[in-house]
């Protein structure tokens, strides 16, 4: 718990460093979670060491960025081998998008939740807690993310099965708000209310952390103070950090990588203080 806390302050405290490269590892395994008429949808999985099936680890999914249209699971590798070497079982899921698929955002949600609810069905599989899976990603994926906590339709649910399974929500610069002040209306238009994050706080909504560069014109950042706006006015724990300067994507490893520790640190904290990462990880 040393090392996550340590890494966690050094990389919050704002202040210029040499920040390491990410370690990046290739998946432990591909499963297929989902066949659909345009492909089979695949999942990768990252194991921490000592893993077992019948353990109960937290669980991260993590979401790819691309407006819908495309994109790589291989955006989030790093995070997932960041978290799996903490004792999380680190997934990053594929889902159909626009140019590889012809399919809208609406498909996508629904391969995002099918992507959660695989890993739930699966759970003792999988050494993993249903009680404590995450939903996180980037942009486009911030938003499968933030939809598979927050809106209800677009799933497949078995009798007694929970509507809404992710235990908290861990948002990269999201799309949030689909209206013609955030983005994505002009894929969804007159049913974007279907589809915006923000129009769909309710009174069970996870906890939930929201990082945005305050110089971000994709997704802006007043769309995110709404949500946060909405989800205190729940009474729903919301975490916002506006990053003075920072752009659209900012929290991806580039550069001298600095921004890329500083939103996992955050995001490592986050879930230290919802019970979610400890030092191994059940």
């Amino acid at each position: 718990m040393r090392t996550i806390l340590t890494m966690s302050l050094l990389a919050c405290s704002h202040v210029a460093f040499s920040a390491p490269k990410p370690e990046v590892s290739k998946p432990d395994e591909v499963v297929v979670y989902r066949k659909t008429e345009q492909a089979e949808l695949g999942m990768e999985i990252f194991r921490p060491k000592g893993w077992k099936e019948g353990d109960s680890r937290s669980a991260v999914v993590f979401f790819f960025g691309g407006g819908w249209v495309g994109g790589s699971t291989a955006q989030f590798h790093p995070q997932a081998t960041r978290l799996a070497s903490l004792g999380m079982v680190a997934y990053c899921a594929d889902y159909r998008v626009q140019s590889r698929h012809k399919t809208s955002p609406f498909e996508a949600v629904a391969d995002a939740k099918a992507a959660i609810r695989w890993i739930w069905r699966n759970a003792k599989s999988q050494g993993v807690n249903r009680d404590r899976i995450v939903a996180a990603g980037g942009s486009a994926g911030g938003h499968l993310a933030a939809c598979c906590g927050l809106i209800a339709d677009l799933d497949d649910v078995r009798e007694g099965e929970p509507v809404f399974i992710p235990a908290a929500m861990a948002l990269f610069n999201p799309v949030i708000d689909t209206s013609r002040k955030g983005y994505g209306y002009a894929k969804l238009k007159q049913r974007y209310r279907e589809l915006s994050p923000v129009e769909h706080v309710h009174a069970l909504a996870a906890p939930t952390l929201v990082q945005v560069g305050s110089a971000d014109t994709t997704t802006p950042p007043a769309g995110h103070k709404l949500f946060k706006a909405r989800m205190d006015k729940k009474g729903r724990s919301c975490h916002l950090y506006v990053s003075e300067g920072q752009k659209h994507g900012f929290f991806n490893p580039r550069g001298d990588n600095s921004q890329y520790w500083t939103t996992m640190g955050r995001m490592e904290e986050f879930l230290h203080k919802e019970g979610l990462l400890t030092a191994t990880g059940n």
